[in-house]
């Protein structure tokens, strides 16, 4: 929970300075200003990320996490997971371009052909959003490309779709309780979270850290 805050506090507090650079440069740099709050930004997440990860597991084992463990930075592993992410999004995102092309084509043609699109849409993106709710950790722990672990997860996963959907709601709801709680509830909220989804991970990859990620 501590962690939660401190990674929180970071990521506000980096807004802050950031905003206030920009408002101090008159708007004359915008282009700089984008970039630094898009790197800062993803520099921290992944931070946090894997510092819960981390934390997560080791308590998973019987094990009490040290303050180093949580805050301990792993550029290796943040490349694997950022790139990971990366791949994740560009297949998203092509998914996007080739659903909005046809949603245009349809609508063309008839109005209630319009939606078909959109409700495939739906469909694929809630499927993508199980199958591959495990990727960070399977980016963190396994070996292999960034399109491997997205295989992985489309191919294990897939077995237990259902379970995993379940999983993703109970997720959603616990986190939204916490958002509800004045956004304090997330400090409990998101650590139970990412227990209750290495706790599923474990269950369907193993124990095996193929990458030493959690060596200290």
């Amino acid at each position: 929970m501590l962690f939660t805050l401190l990674a929180g506090s970071v990521w506000i507090l980096f807004q802050i300075i950031v905003r206030g650079a920009h408002a101090l440069a008159n708007d004359s740099v915008p282009i700089a200003y984008f970039l630094v709050v898009a790197i800062g930004s993803t520099v921290i997440s992944l931070w946090g990320i894997m510092g819960l990860i981390r934390g997560a597991w080791k308590s998973l084992n019987g094990a009490k996490p040290s303050f180093s463990d949580l805050v301990r930075w792993d550029g290796n592993a943040a490349g694997r997971l950022f790139i990971n992410q990366i791949v994740l999004a560009i297949i998203v995102a092509i998914i996007v371009l080739v659903l909005r092309w046809l949603t245009n084509e349809f609508f063309a043609a008839s109005t209630f052909a319009g939606f078909i699109p959109l409700i495939t849409g739906m469909v694929i993106f809630i499927y993508l959003s199980v199958n591959q709710k495990l990727l960070p950790a399977i980016a963190l722990l396994q070996t292999g490309n960034p399109v491997e672990n997205i295989q992985k997860g489309q191919k294990i996963i897939d077995a237990t779709w259902w379970w995993m959907l379940l999983l993703l709601i109970v997720n959603t709801i616990i986190l939204t309780v916490g958002i509800i709680l004045n956004g304090v509830g997330l400090l409990v909220a998101s650590p139970v979270v990412i227990c209750i989804s290495l706790a599923a991970y474990r269950q369907l990859f193993g124990t095996d850290d193929q990458t030493g990620f959690l060596n200290s």
